[in-house]
């Protein structure tokens, strides 16, 4: 990034290589500064034209700008009596303007960037650095405030003013790809991220629509290739490493993969990735696409640029597309759905896990079993939350997941969860339907480990029935599973009776031919080491509303653990 500032209407990135404030005075001198006050003038011009022409009485927007800021200095550093400015004949017009400024500044999703060139880029430095920042920009604003009103302040909220999240970067010098990545390579590489959690965003988009479509001609030959525009996310996602490529307007999806997935350390990330993501890649096709690079063994996935990618949902479902259409190539099977481990007060433990597409009701489910068991479960242990792969060892089936952290509606949830885990989450629209939040979930010790599998069952939300049931012949409920049959609750394009590939839409779909094979083999496994497969029934497709059948499955499945 070659800019000092880079503004848009939604975010700001700062970039302390290249300007960093360490006075209050030095602040309101930036350019930096009146950037920021530019930016608000014009909201003002469009929403509140009294308060734009107490500012800029003559329209000149670079004369207010001069004044608005040799003003605040002033106020910095003189009582209000001492200053003479128009700006302060009304001070309670003053006050409100820099009350809305500052307001404004705050709605904004702000970061700051670092490189090694302000030091060890491995250390914290970079933390303290921008904790410095944020305890300027409050006590800019606190100083100039109490100048204006005469008095000082009663009440102090200690606001997050500064930024949002800040990245800590590096220069990729061990770059393993060939030439036909060379656009690649001098894109930053995040080493660490400090995020003032809660973190709460609001993107522009809510609901993910584009499907997943794997293409015959690598995505990278439509990359524009400018890295000052870029940044690098190395995620370990599983046991795979997929650098994530995205431009820096959806700098809040970036920064959000480090509630969901392991950083990569510099050193595994000198190694040659698995997979690779170009996340708003300017390509003017509107599509989430990857494609099999067989020469260097590389999946590589794309997504478009577009208003509609800000959420969340596309960076990580593409990321996990990548994962599963590799982990396929390994033999082994994805599974979308939700494992856990519950261990008894008895000390019995069970791995059972839930499949089935987006709204079936897999998190409703298990949190209920929390709930219902509490006086009986001594420890849950959250293997996947949304996707994971099962594969075949020493002849039995054991499980593994992908995130360390967990992307989930919060209608999905007790209303209580959000909020026991929230000075560690990132909220998306809470306002607003489908909102959604990301917690830390699993240490990625966890999520790699070999899991034994207990039990096995489809989360059913569409048929009239109650409970669990556990399906003797294996080809039926083979069936029931590839089938992927659910009642669409509108958490993405689909709406009412659906059906997809195994239940998900992200690489077995896609690749079926590949995936029946994997099926084939571990549902024969299942079969013969007397592990349980069947259906849960949620009803939740039938009455989103109606948790009793939430309630007799969580029954069914404490029995079950209970019982086995």
């Amino acid at each position: 990034m070659k800019e000092k500032l880079y503004l848009t209407d939604s975010e700001v990135i700062m970039n302390f290589d290249l300007s960093y404030p360490e006075t209050k005075s030095n602040l309101i001198k930036s350019a930096e500064f009146q950037s920021v006050v530019h930016q608000f003038l014009r909201k003002l011009q469009r929403k509140d034209k009294k308060l734009y022409a107490w500012a800029c009485p003559d329209g000149n927007e670079d004369a207010a700008v001069e004044n608005i800021s040799k003003t605040a200095r002033e106020l910095l550093v003189f009582d209000i009596d001492e200053v003479d400015s128009s700006l302060i004949r009304n001070r309670e017009t003053a006050l409100e303007f820099v009350e809305r400024l500052y307001d404004y500044w705050r709605t904004l999703e702000r970061y700051s960037v670092t490189t090694n060139r302000r030091g060890d880029a491995e250390s914290t430095a970079f933390v303290s650095n921008d904790s410095a920042f944020n305890h300027l920009i409050i006590n800019t604003f606190r100083r100039i405030e109490q100048t204006l009103m005469g008095r000082p302040n009663k009440v102090f909220r200690q606001q997050n003013a500064g930024t949002n999240a800040s990245l800590a970067c590096y220069r990729h010098d061990s770059f393993r790809l060939s030439d036909r990545y060379a656009v690649l390579k001098n894109v930053l590489f995040i080493d660490s991220v400090m995020m003032r959690t809660p973190m709460i965003l609001h993107p522009k988009s809510n609901k993910r629509e584009w499907p997943f479509e794997e293409v015959a001609v690598n995505p990278v030959t439509t990359f524009e290739g400018n890295p000052d525009i870029y940044f690098c996310f190395p995620a370990k996602v599983g046991t795979l490493t997929i650098f994530i490529y995205f431009h820096r307007d959806f700098m809040s999806n970036g920064v959000s993969c480090a509630n969901l997935f392991e950083i990569a350390t510099q050193e595994e990330a000198s190694r040659k990735p698995d997979c690779i993501l170009i996340f708003g890649n300017r390509d003017n096709k509107d599509k989430c696409t990857f494609y099999h690079d067989t020469a260097e063994d590389l999946w590589v996935g794309s997504v478009s640029y577009s208003d509609k990618i800000s959420y969340f949902g596309y960076m990580k479902k593409t990321v996990l597309t990548l994962h599963n259409v590799a982990m396929m190539q390994r033999g082994r099977l994805p599974i979308h759905g939700a494992f856990v481990n519950i261990t008894l007060e008895n000390d019995k433990k069970k791995g059972i896990c839930l499949m089935g597409d987006s709204g079936a009701g897999k998190s409703e489910t298990i949190e209920a079993l929390k709930n219902l068991g509490s006086d009986k479960i001594k420890d849950i242990e959250i293997v996947f939350d949304d996707m994971g792969s099962f594969q075949i060892r020493d002849g039995r089936v054991y499980a593994q997941g992908t995130e360390t952290g967990a992307f989930v509606r919060l209608d999905d949830l007790d209303p209580g969860t959000p909020y026991r885990d929230m000075n560690r989450s990132i909220f998306f629209n809470p306002d607003q339907s489908n909102a959604r939040v990301i917690t830390p979930a699993a240490p990625y010790s966890v999520i790699t480990d070999l899991h034994p599998v207990d039990l096995f069952v489809y989360a059913n939300n569409y048929d009239d029935m109650t409970g669990m049931r556990r399906i003797e012949d294996i080809e039926e409920a083979k069936e029931i599973f590839i089938r992927g049959r659910r009642m669409a609750k509108g958490t993405t394009q689909e709406t009412g009776f659906s059906e997809t590939y195994f239940a998900n839409p992200f690489g077995p779909m896609q690749q079926q031919e590949i995936c029946r094979g994997i099926i084939d083999e571990v549902f024969r496994c299942l079969a013969d080491t007397g592990v349980f497969v069947g259906e849960v029934y949620t009803r939740l497709g039938r009455d989103p509303e109606d948790r009793a059948g939430i309630q007799t499955s969580a029954q069914d499945l404490l029995d079950f653990i209970e019982n086995n």
